[in-house]
C-alpha cells in the first residue's frame, strides 16, 4: 500500500465531524488567489503577534506591575507602622510630609470613619488584582481601593485602630503605564507589513489574471485584451509567453485548415457544377433523377463540412435580442405545421457571437423540428448564466448515444433515415459553438417525453 492510499483510508475513516468541519472550512475559505495570498501573509503574522502580546502580557506587564505594587505596598506599610508606633498628632504630620516628600503619597487620616461599600471588580485590570493581592499580603488590614479610570492617581483606604488612613499614590508608582506603547508599536507595524504586503501581491496577481483572461478569451473564441504581453515574476512571464506561443500556433493551424478546406471546396464546386451543366444539357431523362439528387446531397454535404471546420471563430462579440430568435423558430415551425412555444425569463438581451449563437439554437430546434411534433422552450437569463431548455415530444435519443451523437459525423442509423439524417454535424456544431462562448449543450429525457437540449453559457 502506498503512503496516497493510506492518507485516502485515513481520511475516509476519519470522524463525520471532522470531515463535516473540513468542508465548512473550505466553503468559508476564499477560493481566489489574491485573497489565499494575503491570508498566507496575515495569518502567521497575526498568530506571531498574538503570541508575543500574550507571553509579553504574562510575563514582562504582570512581572514589571507585580513588583512595582509591590514596593508601593511596603511603602504603605512602613507608614502604617510609623502611624502605630508613633500616634502622636505632631508625629502624624512629620508622617504625613515625609510621605510626601520622599515618597510621593498623599497621606490623611480620617478618625472613627468607615470604609465604603466593595466597588465591583473591573473585567480586566492586572492593577487591581495585583495590588489587592500585596495589600492582603503585606498588610493583612481591612482596605478598599479605587483603581478604576483614567485618573493619574491611585486611592487606597486602610481601615486602622484609630481611624481609616487615605493615601493617594501616583498611578505609574505602581502600574506599568507606559506598556501600551509596545502593544500600539506592534499593531501599527504589522498594519504597515500588511499594507505593503497587500500592495506587493496586487502587482504580483494582476499579471496572473491578466494571464487567465486572456486564455478565458481564447477559449471562447474572442479576441485577446489589447496590450496583453507577459508581465511579473519569471514564471508568470514564461507561463504568459508559453501562452502566446500556444496560440499563435493554434490559430496558425486554424487558418492552414481553413485555406486548405476553402481551396478543396471551390475544386469540389467546379467539379459539381460541371456535373450540373452536364446532367442540364442531358434533359429529362429519367434515369438521371437520382444523379441530380446526388449532385445536390453532395453539395449540402459539402457546405456542412466548411461550416463544421469553419466554425464562427472570426465573428465578434454584439448583443442578441433572444425573442427575435425564437420567434424566427415559431415561424419556421409554423410553416412546416409543427408547433413551438417559448418563454423567457431575465433580460431579452445577451452578450453573444450573435450568428454563430443562432445557428447553435437553431440546430438544436431543427433537429427537434425534424423528428418531433411540438416543442417548448424555456430560457432563464441570470446574472452568471444563460441556460436555454428545449423539450420536445419526438422518440429522443437512447442514453448510450447522447454522448456520441456530438461526434463529428455520428448518425444513429439504425433509428433514423439515413437519406434524412443530414451530415451528422449538426449536434457537433451546436456543442462547438457552445464550448466557443465558455458553456456547453446536455441531452436528457424531457417531460413532453422526447429529448431535453440544455445549452448553458456564461451570461
Amino acid at each position: 500500500m502506498t503512503l496516497f492510499d493510506s492518507i485516502r483510508r485515513d481520511n475516509d475513516r476519519a470522524p463525520g465531524g471532522l470531515r463535516g468541519l473540513s468542508r465548512w472550512l473550505r466553503h468559508q475559505l476564499p477560493t481566489g488567489l489574491y485573497a489565499r495570498s494575503l491570508l498566507i501573509i496575515i495569518l502567521p503574522m497575526l498568530i506571531l503577534q498574538t503570541v508575543l502580546a500574550a507571553v509579553f502580557m504574562e510575563r514582562h506587564w504582570q512581572m514589571v506591575t507585580e513588583r512595582m505594587s509591590s514596593a508601593v505596598t511596603r511603602d504603605i506599610a512602613a507608614i502604617i507602622a510609623l502611624i502605630e508606633t508613633y500616634p502622636d498628632e505632631a508625629d502624624f504630620r512629620n508622617i504625613v510630609q515625609i510621605a510626601r516628600d520622599k515618597l510621593a503619597m498623599t497621606v490623611s487620616m480620617e478618625e472613627g470613619g468607615e470604609l465604603p461599600a466593595p466597588r465591583p471588580k473591573p473585567f480586566f485590570s492586572i492593577l487591581d488584582q495585583i495590588l489587592s493581592d500585596q495589600i492582603e499580603n503585606q498588610i493583612a488590614k481591612p482596605f478598599w481601593i479605587d483603581t478604576v479610570g483614567d485618573s493619574r492617581l491611585v486611592e487606597i483606604r486602610i481601615a486602622l485602630d484609630k481611624g481609616v488612613l487615605r493615601i493617594f499614590a501616583r498611578r505609574n508608582s505602581a502600574y506599568a503605564s507606559n506598556t501600551h506603547i509596545f502593544l500600539l508599536w506592534m499593531v501599527g507595524t504589522s498594519l504597515v507589513l500588511i499594507v505593503i504586503s497587500t500592495l506587493f501581491l496586487r502587482g504580483q496577481i494582476r499579471p496572473i489574471l491578466s494571464l487567465a483572461k486572456a486564455a478565458e478569451s481564447f477559449g471562447k473564441g474572442q479576441r485577446p485584451p489589447e496590450g496583453f504581453s507577459p508581465r511579473g515574476a519569471d514564471e508568470v512571464r514564461r507561463a504568459g509567453l508559453a501562452f502566446i506561443l500556444m496560440r499563435e500556433r493554434i490559430e496558425r493551424q486554424m487558418e492552414q485548415r481553413t485555406a486548405m478546406l476553402t481551396g478543396v471546396s471551390h475544386d469540389l464546386r467546379t467539379i459539381l457544377t460541371r456535373f450540373k451543366l452536364q446532367l442540364a444539357l442531358a434533359g429529362d431523362n429519367p434515369d438521371l433523377q437520382g444523379l441530380n439528387q446526388d449532385v445536390d446531397d453532395m453539395q449540402t454535404m459539402l457546405e456542412g463540412y466548411m461550416a463544421f471546420a469553419r466554425g464562427e471563430a472570426e465573428e465578434d462579440v454584439g448583443q442578441l435580442r433572444l425573442t427575435e430568435l425564437f420567434d424566427k423558430l415559431k415561424a419556421d415551425f409554423e410553416l412546416h405545421g409543427k408547433t413551438l412555444t417559448y418563454r423567457l425569463e431575465g433580460d431579452d438581451e445577451v452578450t453573444v457571437r450573435p450568428n454563430a449563437f443562432t445557428r447553435l439554437v437553431t440546430n438544436l430546434a431543427s433537429n427537434s423540428r425534424r423528428y418531433a411534433d411540438r416543442v417548448e422552450i424555456e430560457a432563464k437569463h441570470s446574472a452568471k448564466w444563460l441556460t436555454i431548455v428545449i423539450d420536445d415530444d419526438g422518440p429522443g435519443i437512447p442514453a448510450d448515444y447522447r454522448d456520441d451523437v456530438f461526434k463529428p459525423f455520428f448518425r444513429l442509423d439504425e433509428a433514423r433515415n439515413l437519406d434524412a439524417s443530414g451530415t451528422g454535424l449538426g449536434l457537433a456544431i451546436a456543442r462547438d459553438i457552445a464550448r466557443s462562448h465558455g458553456g456547453n449543450v446536455t441531452l436528457s429525457d424531457s417531460p413532453l417525453g422526447g429529448l431535453r437540449a440544455t445549452i448553458r453559457v456564461p451570461a
